[in-house]
């Protein structure tokens, strides 16, 4: 009996979601009001979770403001001025909000285990890690470096992620189970990229400047994977899984083993958005 009403409700959801050929900020938070008050419908005991966190609100950066705040709160900086923060930087700087939009697109369609768009806003450590640096991006580049450190700090002890507030990071991003991604200050990382758990975007020493990867669009970089150095990982290439990469990675090709080497090519265009992890 719970299987098939397990199975149901999961059907349901990915109806609901499916209405959002979403190029809108309006229609992609409407298809999540939906598919929350279908869970709220489903399972009463979590509706007050759901009234707070999404139905009370009006519009998807008060939610995700609401959110991020609640998880970012600490004695010495409270929910309350944390929340100011974020939704200053999003009055100011409207596409950090376009890419969190983009992002929960990018998990919905790549994540097996994902079946609404209301998951990752929600539920997601992966997301919420992302969208908490982007305010911390923010912060750094209008010079409130104290602030953004206690953004990036924050982040780590709560979601096991540490990202630089200086690193550059596009949109389209999936940071899939995200426990120990690490990013340095000086890391590129472009659009449609997808990486897991314990990957590290680092520096090979003490060198100062331009010392972290460069990683460009389409990539996926499998879990606990190594790239170090001012090295770039070329447009749709692919880092196997535990791989250490130190030298450049040109496009369109796959890579692994400690040191990594080249043992072929992807499949797809995109690793990122086909996320087969299999040689």
């Amino acid at each position: 009996m719970n299987s098939r009403i397990n199975s149901r409700y999961a059907k349901e959801l990915a109806e609901e979601s499916n209405i959002a050929e979403i190029a809108s900020a309006g229609s992609l938070w409407q298809a999540i009001r939906n598919e929350v008050q279908l869970r709220a419908d489903f399972e009463p005991i979590m509706s007050t979770f759901f009234q707070s966190t999404i139905i009370n609100h009006d519009t998807f950066e008060g939610a995700l403001s609401f959110l991020l705040a609640g998880k970012l709160d600490s004695p010495v900086v409270s929910s309350m001025a944390i929340r100011e923060i974020i939704e200053e930087a999003y009055d100011q700087e409207p596409s950090i909000i376009r890419a969190a939009e983009i992002d929960i697109k990018a998990i919905r369609s790549r994540d097996p285990a994902c079946n609404s768009y209301s998951t990752p806003l929600l539920f997601y450590k992966g997301f919420h890690a992302l969208q908490s640096y982007r305010v911390a991006h923010w912060l750094w580049n209008n010079d409130r470096h104290s602030l953004s450190f206690f953004f990036q700090n924050q982040m780590s002890a709560i979601f096991g992620v540490d990202i630089h507030p200086a690193a550059r990071i596009g949109c389209g991003i999936m940071f899939d189970h995200a426990t120990s991604i690490v990013i340095g200050e000086t890391a590129v990382v472009e659009d449609d990229v997808t990486m897991l758990h314990g990957v590290t975007l680092g520096g090979t020493g003490k060198e100062q400047g331009d010392r972290h990867p460069k990683v460009r669009h389409g990539v996926l970089i499998g879990a606990s994977a190594s790239v170090i150095g001012n090295i770039e990982i070329g447009e749709g290439a692919k880092v196997g899984a535990g791989s250490v990469v130190m030298k450049n990675v040109p496009p369109h090709v796959t890579v692994a083993g400690v040191p990594a080497e080249i043992i072929g090519r992807p499949m797809g265009e995109s690793p990122a958005e086909d996320v087969d992890q299999s040689f």
